[in-house]
């Protein structure tokens, strides 16, 4: 086991590294440079340039590359040019934000995928299994962007159930912690429903393939022979078909993170994923790498918890490895 986690924990670190790099080269090989927000007649190159200098844009781009990182290893992103601030405030300022609709619309995704996959197998090749898997593939098969405007549109706008966006109410602060807490959790419910509920289907539709092969094993039958409850016999076929929604779960926090660029636009939520995209837009080089790096890093340790727990449930995977 612990060479096992040793090598994904080398791989882990080499993937962020690729990413890094190619976001780095990508950033840099595109025409312009974040000088550009003062392309004005009236201020003169000479002032341009000085900016080139001050941001260290002048400088040939691999040393440019060595230099930040050299800096990123010392986990110092630098200054962002579009806020004027350290990278490192900005991020831990949207952050948090990124991870409460993550962890929101992870919680959505598993909850909805295990009712609607354990609905189905309960009941293979009726009605409801066919509905289940109808419904299923059509969440999967809408557009965050277009899901998130219809569930505001129809929430907000036309049953004006939940706020239409923003984190929290504009006099949140004087509220008591309780009703804090509730008006968070209602700014918190579109997003996280518009993110989660298309990542729930596969989570069903694996659940699901995975009971019914698990039921129809000897020891099932053998468990039903030897006098268990349904219940019992159902839990231990859970257990069995548990193993690959880990690695669907693992798979599908990318999606959560990069899925939450569109939504937190569509909500207002100021979160990591929209800080990063008007980054993008201003070629604010350092506040999109950090942004780049603290969601590859998420998303490799995800992958590699996911790893893990699927190794302690499947120690063949160990042998395989």
């Amino acid at each position: 086991m612990g060479r096992y986690l040793l090598r994904r924990v080398l791989v882990s670190l080499f993937l962020v590294w690729v990413v890094l790099t190619a976001t780095f080269v990508v950033l840099h090989a595109a025409p312009g440079d974040p000088t550009e927000r003062f392309a004005d007649p009236r201020v003169p190159r000479a002032q341009l340039a000085e900016l080139r200098a001050l941001y260290g844009l002048d400088r040939p781009l691999p040393v440019q590359y060595v230099a930040w990182l050299a800096a990123t290893v010392r986990f110092d992103w630098g200054l962002s040019f579009q806020h004027q601030r350290p990278v490192r405030t900005v991020v831990a300022e949207r952050l948090p934000a990124t991870l409460l609709l993550g962890a929101a619309a992870f919680s959505v995704q598993l909850v909805v995928g295990l009712a609607l996959g354990i609905f189905a197998a309960r009941r293979p090749n009726s009605l409801g299994d066919h509905a289940t898997r109808v419904v299923s593939l059509a969440l999967y098969s809408l557009p965050g962007f277009w899901l998130a405007v219809m569930l505001s549109l129809l929430l907000t706008g036309i049953l004006p159930v939940f706020p239409s966006g923003g984190m929290t109410s504009t006099f949140a602060r004087d509220w008591s912690i309780l009703h804090r807490l509730l008006d968070l959790l209602a700014h918190l419910a579109l997003p996280a429903l518009a993110l989660g509920l298309p990542l729930a289907a596969p989570v069903a539709r694996l659940l699901r393939t995975g009971l019914i092969e698990e039921l129809s094993k000897d020891y099932i039958l053998a468990a039903r022979a030897r006098g268990l409850s349904e219940r019992a016999v159902f839990l231990r076929a859970l257990r069995g078909a548990a193993a690959p929604l880990v690695q669907v779960a693992g798979l599908t926090l990318p999606a959560l993170l990069g899925g939450s660029v569109v939504i937190e636009h569509v909500f207002s939520w100021p979160g990591l994923g929209a800080t990063a995209y008007d980054g993008i837009l201003a070629r604010d080089y350092p506040l999109v790498l950090a942004a780049t790096a603290f969601t590859a890093g998420l998303v490799v340790a995800g992958n590699l918890v996911a790893d893990v727990v699927l190794a302690a449930l499947d120690p063949r995977v160990i042998e395989r490895a």
